[in-house]
């Protein structure tokens, strides 16, 4: 797309303004006012220029680079330079990076704004470092996609075309048996994207009240069989008193399962998952330790990354997809909450979610022994 084009209606209305302001039957501060307010209302900074590179009109986005302060001296510099190609008769454009702190990406664009024979530039100055974060994420997060999708589409392939030659009924199911577990795991990637997606998509927790002792139980509920089958006994410890907190259950049951079916597939057989939750002050505490293989120091800040493995062999033998912990990243920061890892190699990890509580006297706390006895 080309950098002028978002600005044409814009360099349109700019236009106008300008000539009507240089007629001697529409100057008038009534005019000069229409103009002002609809510029100070654009995000986008817009400073006109007259043939002599003099400022003439501005909006107040542009006030920073007019004072020329810092790193912003550096898109003055640029601005003043393009305005003498547009004074000429050209367009011109340039992206400057400006590495902060913060460090930001903007792009500057001149074109020329003649009227009546008189040179005349115009000059737009946009913050473009949010716009070029989400293309990076966007293309990171179509390479990482194809990566993960490319593994399992060409071991079934494979093994499809193994299985069209093959007469043996014990090979014939082995390979059977193998090209469902790639399917299956091609169908988890994609539920867990679409999971990811639902949960990015929403902003902010809602206004209904959940009780973070049935949560935690049914999230444990339904790992139950997968724990069973790993060799790994998961125990759950509920608060004897109501953990309620304002926020949406289906995240919240999404989050804490998605930390247990971690904490089940990193731990060796026979050892033990503990969920635990309480309250404590005016904080709801989940709590999600185990006893695995833990978390190398130097992964411990990279771990809620898309795809992002510590052990990639281990994750593929169990059918991880990367995205877990990613949805808990989300999940929690919708509920303005706070998660801490504690994480050693070889002893196990613990995750500690930190929700803010809410005073409920209408929800007794006669579920609690019956969670209890769940557990």
């Amino acid at each position: 797309e080309n950098e002028f084009s978002r600005f044409e209606d814009l360099l349109s209305a700019v236009e106008r303004s300008v000539r009507d302001l240089r007629s001697e039957n529409h100057e008038s501060d009534e005019a000069r006012f229409r103009l002002q307010a609809a510029l100070d209302a654009l995000p986008v900074a817009v400073m006109v220029f007259d043939g002599e590179g003099l400022v003439i009109d501005s909006n107040l986005a542009s006030a920073p680079f007019l004072e020329a302060r810092h790193g912003d001296a550096l898109v003055g510099a640029a601005v003043n330079d393009l305005v003498r190609v547009a004074n000429s008769g050209q367009d011109a454009s340039t992206i400057i990076e400006l590495f902060g702190p913060p460090r930001r990406t903007v792009v500057v664009s001149t074109l020329p704004l003649p009227e009546g024979g008189r040179p005349g530039a115009v000059a737009f100055v946009e913050d473009i470092t949010e716009r070029r974060q989400l293309e990076a994420i966007r293309t990171d997060l179509v390479a990482n996609i194809s990566h993960e999708l490319k593994t399992p589409v060409g071991a079934i392939g494979l093994l499809a075309e193994t299985l069209a030659g093959e007469n043996d009924q014990v090979v014939v199911e082995r390979l059977a048996s193998r090209i469902h577990t790639e399917a299956m795991r091609i169908a988890q990637i994609i539920e867990d994207l679409i999971e990811l997606s639902r949960i990015e998509s929403i902003d902010g927790a809602g206004s209904g009240t959940v009780d973070m002792n049935e949560v935690a139980a049914d999230a444990v509920e339904r790992l139950r069989a997968a724990a069973s089958q790993s060799g790994v006994e998961v125990e759950l410890h509920v608060s004897t008193t109501a953990a309620v907190i304002v926020g949406e259950r289906r995240q919240l049951l999404s989050a804490i399962g998605n930390l247990i079916d971690n904490a089940i597939k990193y731990s060796d057989s026979g050892t033990k998952v503990e969920v635990t939750v309480e309250r404590a002050d005016a904080e709801v505490l989940v709590r999600v330790a185990d006893h695995g293989i833990g978390i190398p120091t130097r992964d411990i800040d990279r771990i809620f990354e898309r795809f992002y493995r510590v052990d990639q062999a281990r994750s593929r033998k169990t059918g991880g997809t990367g995205l877990g912990l990613a949805i808990v990243r989300h999940a929690i920061a919708n509920h303005e909450a706070h998660i801490e890892v504690e994480s050693r190699l070889g002893e196990g990890s613990v995750f500690l979610l930190r929700f803010q509580s809410v005073v409920d006297d209408v929800r007794a706390d006669q579920t609690i022994s019956s969670l209890n006895e769940r557990a």
